[in-house]
């Protein structure tokens, strides 16, 4: 069957587009051959700095025909009918038509159409046209003569050629010929751009096009590219002492840089190893593209040689790309190395920071407390609802002060990491190098000597930031990571900025991921509601409209005539100040029951993630549960219960004393509020009865202790006598007296298990 070769050569793409553009190349191919009837039995799509190519096997010569039966009216509908089915069908008499008959209906046309198949020469040449039309780029661009005219073509760097060919193995394959704005597509490529001789290369097919392009000083999978980079980089920095420290990201750009990459190794002065090495790595990679080595054993030590890729090979060696690389990161490290040294010394406008260090109690002899009050003093904006990012920290704060002995964390460290945690901000290798923060405020904070508590939760308290992510353990870490998170949902709840479908700006879902993840790791008694109240109190103290109301207040207070002495103005005062707490408190309680209710929704995705069914969720989940970690357990211990004998056989009694319930109310039957043991008839009864007295009694004991495992141990007990008393009893007795009783008996069932989940919502 015969192959397609594919491939679109234009200027350099640039590298973080490629490996998306080729996918998206296969992809849009792929379905416009099947949608025109086409099948084929493999597609591979590649890319290099300057080509985008796909290489289709067993593709078909020809679209099969197309058979369709069109039915048309009655043999005895009038002419316009049968005008129109002939118009339709594009037939020119009725002759042409077909009588079928059916039994019911009677006699009517039937046109049998076909519709002749195409070869894939011609599919091909329609098909691609539009494709390269409409490609998806992120950015695109026109270029030469035509870029004025109306419709030009466009894409993301000037196209320079088209190779399009087709054919079998065992025959001379064929150029499919289209043309876009004056690039007619052929079976010619052009190699690397400085390596090759320039001559064009004649392609059959993809075996030989891959072969030639080698010889032509192109390497044409992306993933090859990268095994060879990595390994000559290995190889490089061991023939010197040294390790490569690998960078997956980096690889994958670098590989999208070169067609023919040429490792070497660069060096810069030792003296710029006084940086830190995360800043040192930055640095090289993101001006530069270049890797950093380190000796062998010193994981946190870096060394002054780098690995660059070039795209050439030197007559000499590549010793003046490599000196010239290293004049360029020896530019970029002075610059590191001033940022470093500058951070670590008073800044200029101290004196315009005073008022800043009293509020926040700062010591501005040191750095990073000056940052913190220059953070403050710039009243640099959070969000226009929200306040500044001084006032954002003093909300953090106050909530780290209030969460940190829940979590068993010191008040006192946990403020002044909250003070401390976005002091980096301001730095001047964090404006650099923005994916520093929180890590470069560590280090300022060990260099002047803070509690190791503070300094780890001022990198940490930004984690987690994925399901996968690094979960803080440290308990100052968790109440700071805790108080930002919560202060920033509960603060975009109360400006109703909530995600909405696919869109969450603000990260706000990865929040409250966060918190949930924090939680359930912390293994520690945290209920929810509380502590939003105190964040939104926080927002509302902090609030201008609230100033501007108080303010008012006292002023109305102090003017009025029923107001005498100092001491009623003071009550006066703080009478507006209880009012309003009060309205707050009433106002904030639906937004607060709205966030958590957010928040069920993520425990369910992040405990499905984890494999628990989604019933199971569900059946232990209320409106106002608020203890996340107390949901995760009440889930962990009724799965458990559940895969035993026990838990099966109780869940099917238990589900069906609901049903009979279900019924009985919709009926309108009566179900006393009580049972009364007077009224039993049988021994089951009573065993039941005494039985739910038991359990119930003894779960609600378990659930007090949170052990929820010998709560479902409890209502364990419950399944024998469930299942004696369905064998035995009739519910529905003639003595609507004992029919009742006996329902209330069956809601004593539900009751009961209720204490530990809803086992109605449980599928089973």
């Amino acid at each position: 069957m015969p192959d397609l070769l594919l491939e679109l050569r234009s200027e350099e793409i640039p590298a973080r587009m490629q490996r998306k553009a080729a996918g998206d190349l296969k992809k849009l191919v792929t379905d416009g051959l099947v949608e025109a009837g086409l099948t084929y039995e493999a597609a591979g799509d590649y890319w290099t700095p300057r080509r985008l190519t796909l290489d289709i096997r067993g593709l078909n010569a020809r679209s099969k025909d197309v058979h369709e039966d069109r039915k048309g009216p009655s043999v005895n509908a009038p002419e316009q009918a049968i005008a129109g089915f002939l118009r339709s069908a594009g037939l020119s008499d009725i002759s042409e038509a077909h009588v079928h008959t059916d039994p019911k209906k009677g006699d009517f046309y039937v046109a049998h159409l076909t519709k002749p198949g195409r070869a894939a020469e011609d599919i091909i040449a329609e098909l691609l046209p539009s494709i390269i039309r409409e490609f998806p780029w992120p950015k695109s661009m026109r270029w030469g003569a035509a870029s004025s005219k109306p419709g030009s073509l466009r894409w993301v760097r000037p196209l320079q050629s088209i190779l399009c060919t087709f054919g079998p193995e065992t025959e001379e394959p064929v150029v499919v010929d289209f043309e876009i704005d004056g690039l007619r597509a052929g079976n010619v490529t052009y190699g690397h751009r400085f390596l090759s001789d320039g001559k064009p290369i004649t392609v059959r097919r993809f075996d030989d096009y891959v072969a030639k392009l080698e010889k032509a000083k192109v390497v044409l999978d992306a993933d090859r590219r990268k095994e060879m980079i990595l390994s000559d980089a290995h190889n490089i920095a061991f023939a010197s002492g040294l390790e490569l420290v690998e960078d997956e990201g980096l690889l994958e750009e670098v590989s999208g840089l070169v067609e023919w990459p040429v490792v070497l190794m660069g060096e810069f002065e030792e003296e710029f190893l006084a940086i830190p090495p995360e800043v040192i790595r930055l640095t090289i990679k993101t001006n530069q593209k270049c890797f950093v080595t380190r000796r062998h054993g010193e994981a946190d030590r870096l060394s002054n040689n780098f690995i660059l890729v070039s795209n050439i090979e030197a007559t000499d060696g590549g010793r003046e790309i490599a000196y010239g690389n290293g004049k360029v990161v020896r530019a970029r490290l002075s610059d590191a190395l001033y940022f470093w040294h500058t951070d670590q010394h008073d800044l200029p406008d101290m004196h315009t920071l005073a008022a800043a260090g009293i509020k926040f109690d700062l010591d501005l002899k040191k750095p990073l407390d000056q940052r913190m009050a220059r953070l403050d003093a710039l009243n640099v904006t959070f969000h226009a609802k929200l306040g500044t990012q001084g006032e954002r920290v003093t909300r953090i704060r106050a909530l780290a002060r209030d969460i940190a002995p829940l979590i068993g964390a010191d008040p006192t460290l946990a403020m002044r990491a909250a003070v401390l945690a976005k002091a980096d901000l301001t730095t001047e290798i964090v404006g650099e190098f923005p994916e520093l923060q929180g890590g470069m405020g560590r280090k300022y904070a060990l260099l002047q000597k803070e509690h190791l508590s503070v300094a780890a939760a001022i990198e940490e308290h930004y984690k987690p930031q994925g399901p996968a992510d690094f979960v803080p353990s440290d308990p100052v870490s968790v109440a700071v990571a805790l108080a930002d998170k919560l202060d920033t949902l509960v603060g975009f709840w109360a400006i109703d900025e909530k995600p909405t479908g696919s869109k969450d700006p603000f990260a706000l879902r990865r929040a409250a991921l966060g918190v949930i993840r924090l939680l359930l790791s912390s293994d520690r008694k945290f209920e929810l509601l509380p502590v939003f109240e105190a964040a939104f109190a926080q927002l509302r103290e902090d609030s201008i409209e609230q100033r501007l109301e108080q303010f008012e207040e006292r002023q109305a207070a102090q003017q009025t005539g029923d107001v005498d002495g100092e001491e009623d103005v003071i009550n006066a005062i703080s009478g507006f100040e209880k009012r309003v707490r009060d309205q707050v408190s009433a106002r904030a309680r639906p937004v607060l029951l709205d966030l958590l209710g957010f928040f069920h929704e993520r425990l369910k995705v992040h405990l499905r993630d984890l494999g628990a069914r989604h019933d199971l969720i569900d059946a232990v989940l209320t409106e106002g549960a608020d203890n996340l970690l107390l949901i995760a357990r009440r889930v962990e211990a009724l799965v458990v219960f559940l895969n035993t004998e026990d838990g099966k056989n109780l869940l099917a009694g238990t589900k069906r004393a609901a049903n009979i319930l279900s019924a009985e109310e919709k009926k309108g039957t009566v179900v006393t509020e009580t049972v009364d043991p007077a009224l039993f008839s049988l021994d089951e009864e009573r065993h039941l009865h005494a039985a739910v007295n038991q359990a119930e009694s003894q779960a609600a004991q378990a659930i007090q202790k949170e052990d929820f495992s010998g709560a479902m141990v409890a209502l364990s007990a419950l399944r024998e006598p469930v299942d004696s008393f369905f064998e035995k009893v009739l519910v529905n007795d003639e003595n609507p007296d004992i029919r009742a009783n006996r329902l209330a008996l069956l809601s004593r069932i539900r009751t009961a298990t209720n204490t530990v989940a809803d086992f109605s919502k449980i599928v089973g």
